[in-house]
């Protein structure tokens, strides 16, 4: 996900990322994953993706560990619906 610098600070990806979520939950998903970048650059990504309850893991499916690579997964069964803001 990326958001074009005039809109960044504005809850765009936040936003994308509830409403991915809440279609993940209406669609009885157990958990999502994703792989962003592990360098300085994608530091608020991971920050984002914290708040919404994302944790590091290692690879998933086809990935391979990889030093520029950050694993993360949200465990969708057992949690309460989206916040309307991350968690903190």
């Amino acid at each position: 996900m990326h958001t074009a610098q005039e809109h960044r600070r504005r809850g765009v990806a936040a936003g994308l990322l509830a409403h991915i979520l809440d279609q993940a939950r209406s669609r009885s998903y157990r958990r999502l994953s994703l792989e962003t970048g592990s360098m300085a650059a994608y530091a608020p990504a991971r920050t984002l993706y914290a708040g919404f309850g994302f944790v590091s893991t290692g690879p998933f499916g086809d990935y391979v560990l990889d030093p520029n690579s950050c694993f993360m997964t949200l465990d969708l069964i057992g949690r309460p619906d989206s916040p309307d803001t991350p968690n903190s």
